[in-house]
């Protein structure tokens, strides 16, 4: 403990050193997310459908997750993407130019149950995937 009349220099040491035990600030400082994000840090990437394919939800879940496989058009990278509510899936084809974004699980992880799946997709064809499951909108013909 740092105390008297050079105290505050330990303890400013102390902080500086111990800061490398924080997992957040260390990801920062080394900058692990753009290193090893298939987005290379931006919060959304468009990419085009290679695949659509149903996983299987994680114990002690069951049912069929719905997902696409995307290559992303900026470094080629391909990625699983998950296609939220619905008929979701219904509205996503072959080919089809989507725009994926990050899914909010903690520390690059997956979202509940949904097995190594980081990503959604939120745009079809310039379209907002939400506005075509409400019905309120059309996938325009191409």
């Amino acid at each position: 403990m740092g105390r008297g009349d050079f105290g505050a220099r330990y303890l400013d040491k102390k902080r500086k050193r111990e800061r490398w035990l924080k997992k957040p600030w260390t990801r920062r400082k080394l900058r692990l997310k753009e290193k090893f994000d298939p987005l290379e840090g931006a919060p959304q990437a468009r990419g085009v459908v290679i695949e659509k394919r149903a996983l299987e939800q994680k114990q002690p879940h069951s049912g069929l997750i719905k997902c696409v496989r995307v290559q992303l058009a900026k470094n080629g990278k391909i990625i699983t993407a998950f296609a939220p509510r619905d008929g979701a899936i219904n509205f996503i084809d072959e080919h089809d130019e989507v725009v994926v974004d990050g899914l909010g699980g903690s520390q690059r992880g997956q979202m509940g149950s949904i097995p190594g799946v980081r990503h959604k997709v939120i745009k079809v064809n310039d379209v907002s995937l939400m506005e075509l499951v409400r019905g309120r909108k059309e996938k325009p013909k191409r």
